[in-house]
């Protein structure tokens, strides 16, 4: 019975930790470089042009992982790859493997080496787990963010960059808390999720918050990202992104609203808007409404 309760224990305290062995830091984000987590549908040059800047420009090597897919074979044709190319960026490589010991040789990892930048496309999010996870390509994809460059990624590739792998489920993207619950870490104690506001799942991370109260839940919206440098979050784009950390935030002041529990709050963030991941609040809004808007 004991052995059983402490198993239980730190099988639910895993997520939350997982691979926080990357960085021994104090930051939310990466202490070196940065993340671009995208809600999905990314169609903004402004966003992928953000994404080349901070790579180094357009002559910064830039790996695309098409992998969340589910495709059986990908060229260097890859819709996101074609995308950047068609922004300016000149060294785009496409990358893919569905096999951990492919993921785990040095020839495979080779193209990661001199990165600069990574994109993880959309798809499933366990099918990047299991192609990478704990190989020498995942740990290639974090070198990149020691030598200061960007990781991003759109609808799973958002998933993907937080420490619990929300919708990571292989039998449905319906399910929050899956068979796959560990994400890369990139953004640590947070659960991300993506395609919020067109596909109404605005009140589905509450799913992955009454397991795993002390998350930090995120959720973007198409075409909207967060840019995240150590602990300041940015939202940029079209729409917003939804922050889940138990307080309340309005652009009113002297606002009189009946406000839920802690554990039902939410609030949404617009493009301008910067969020400090470690104090879990905003920092500068963008703006602001008059109170009888």
């Amino acid at each position: 019975m004991q052995l059983t309760f402490l198993l239980t224990v730190a099988a639910l305290a895993a997520p939350t930790l997982a691979h926080q062995h990357h960085n021994h830091n104090t930051t939310v984000g990466p202490e070196h470089g940065s993340l671009v987590i995208v809600g999905g549908n990314l169609q903004r040059s402004d966003i992928w042009q953000r994404i080349i800047s901070l790579a180094g420009g357009p002559d910064a090597p830039i790996v695309v992982i098409p992998t969340a897919g589910g495709e059986a074979t990908y060229d260097q044709n890859f819709s996101s790859a074609v995308t950047l190319r068609q922004q300016g960026a000149n060294k785009v490589t496409v990358l893919h493997t569905y096999d951990p010991a492919v993921a785990d040789t040095e020839e495979f990892v080779a193209p990661l080496r001199e990165a600069k930048g990574i994109f993880f496309g959309g798809g499933r999010q366990w099918r990047i787990v299991d192609a990478y996870a704990g190989t020498k390509t995942e740990k290639a994809f974090q070198a990149v963010l020691g030598r200061g460059g960007v990781i991003s990624g759109s609808s799973a590739g958002a998933s993907i960059q937080g420490s619990f792998l929300a919708r990571g489920d292989t039998k449905s993207n319906q399910v929050m808390v899956g068979d796959h619950t560990v994400g890369f870490g990139y953004l640590k104690n947070a659960a991300i999720d993506q395609h919020v506001l067109v596909r109404n799942r605005h009140f589905d991370m509450f799913d992955i918050l009454k397991a795993y109260p002390k998350l930090l839940g995120v959720a973007i919206d198409e075409d909207t990202a967060l840019e995240v440098h150590k602990n300041n979050a940015t939202v940029i784009g079209s729409t917003y992104a939804i922050v889940y950390d138990g307080k309340f935030w309005s652009r009113e002041e002297g606002y009189v609203k009946t406000i839920p529990p802690p554990e039902a709050r939410f609030y949404f963030l617009r493009p301008g808007d910067v969020y400090d991941l470690a104090l879990r609040e905003v920092i500068q809004p963008n703006g602001t409404v008059p109170l009888n808007g």
